[in-house]
């Protein structure tokens, strides 16, 4: 890579300040380096979503939750060793540093798969009826109602094929004729577009039993009302190391007590707190499913996602937690339809 000293940082370097250098760096990684620019560690995507499911603070110091251990190659090593050493360890970067420990470049796969299509298949769910934002949605459906000057869904699947997906299934029922008239088969947008017709409530599973074929990969499932700037990749890759079944985005929330709060204790108050904010992770609605997942599903039966997740981590499945620090918004209200439209433009740049 050759720019990369300009993805440099500090041990003490915020954690917010190496998310706006991961945002704007194409390598995705940022080298934690001291005032000789020996290598103390690396900060990749994951490790700071990790970072915030343990609750680091984005004011934390970068030490915090780089990999102090990051694998390596010297300056000798012929470069067919170097990407040996990358696909071998499944690595997205590799560091190369001198006998001293000192950085002098970094090498990664990120430009070679640039562009490179996605094996994963994508099911979108936009069979709902879209009730709390009538009367918008009485002749149009929820995915289709505009934002950003076109439908919500044509810009999910815009960001989708720009991510390398090509193959999309659409779960229609409320109006699906309408999704047929807009997108047909998808090639417009540089997709392959098919359509599951849903006869009637299916759940935000229960879609995926009606697949022609079993995926051959992860495959993403994903609400047609989210308006977001997910890495969709990087989501990928987090599946991809947790050897996870499934993989749920989560999107922090936080509540503020309008009151203050009495800690009790055999009747003696043991503390007291003024308005506290409780700080949760909800549903964002959006998943990815290794293949082996669908076996849960009965076709034609009615299932919900969050009972199909709860099945699998009943039988001790590995389920994991991707926390979206992208912007996320479920438009589910005419209020939420009223801030996609005007965080668009700010946000996605009216692309």
């Amino acid at each position: 890579m050759k720019n990369w000293s300009k993805i440099l940082v500090g041990p003490n370097t915020p954690i917010i300040d190496v998310i706006k250098i991961l945002d704007l760096s194409a390598a995705q990684i940022a080298l934690v380096v001291d005032g000789d620019r020996r290598l103390l560690g690396t900060i990749t995507d994951g490790d700071i979503r990790r970072g915030i499911l343990r609750g680091e603070r984005l004011e934390a110091p970068a030490a915090t939750i780089m990999n102090p251990k990051p694998r390596v190659a010297s300056p000798a090593m012929p470069p067919h060793e170097r990407l040996a050493l990358i696909r071998g360890g499944k690595l997205r970067h590799l560091p190369v540093v001198d006998a001293n420990g000192v950085l002098v470049g970094l090498e990664t796969e990120g430009e070679l798969l640039a562009g490179e299509d996605l094996p994963n298949w994508v099911v979108l769910m936009v069979g709902g009826l879209g009730e709390r934002l009538r009367p918008l949605t009485a002749t149009t459906p929820k995915p289709l109602l505009p934002v950003g000057g076109r439908p919500l869904l044509e810009t999910i699947l815009l960001q989708l094929a720009g991510s390398g997906f090509r193959r999309v299934f659409l779960a229609v029922n409320y109006m699906a004729e309408k999704f047929e008239e807009t997108f047909g088969d998808g090639s417009r947008l540089g997709l392959e577009i098919r359509y599951l017709r849903e006869d009637g409530k299916m759940g935000t599973a229960g879609a995926l039993a009606a697949l022609p074929e079993v995926p051959t990969a992860p495959l993403l499932v994903m609400n047609g009302d989210v308006l977001t700037a997910i890495n969709y990749r990087a989501l990928l890759d987090f599946h991809h190391e947790h050897a996870a079944t499934a993989t749920m985005c989560v999107r922090e929330y936080d509540i503020e007590v309008p009151y203050g709060v009495v800690e009790v204790e055999n009747s003696r108050v043991r503390g007291l707190q003024e308005k506290p904010v409780l700080t949760h992770f909800i549903n964002a609605g959006i998943y990815v499913l290794n293949p082996v997942v669908l076996n849960r599903l009965e076709p034609g039966a009615p299932c919900d996602m969050p009972s199909l997740l709860q099945r699998l981590m009943d039988d001790d499945q590995p389920v994991v937690a991707f926390p979206i620090r992208e912007y996320w918004l479920d438009i589910g209200r005419l209020d939420d339809f009223a801030k996609a439209n005007g965080d668009f433009d700010q946000v996605f740049g009216g692309e």
